[in-house]
């Protein structure tokens, strides 16, 4: 699997990514960074797709964990029944 991020003009668009392969471009992406050796408008580049990739992952992120809650309240049940509370509190004595 190429993990390289696309060059300008061979990609898809960020926003047609899926989480995956988003997630997948920014890991490729942080890796080149840290590596180093790119020239500076390419390392900029670089950055600048990344930044994008994080933003499009934490918005989808967002959607998912929306969609979540909203499942979870249209069955009724209560936000804290399915997280693990604070400091370890039982919510069945509640």
């Amino acid at each position: 699997m190429n993990l390289e991020p696309p060059r300008n003009g061979e990609s898809a668009s960020v926003a047609s990514l899926t989480f995956d392969r988003a997630l997948e471009e920014l890991q490729a992406t942080v890796a080149q960074l840290e590596a180093g050796g790119q020239p500076l408008e390419e390392a900029i580049a670089l950055y600048e797709r990344g930044v994008a990739l994080h933003e499009h992952c934490a918005r989808l992120l967002a959607e998912a964990e929306l969609r979540v809650k909203r499942l979870v309240e249209r069955a009724g049940g209560a936000l804290e029944a399915i997280a693990e509370p604070a400091g370890g509190v039982d919510l069945e004595s509640r």
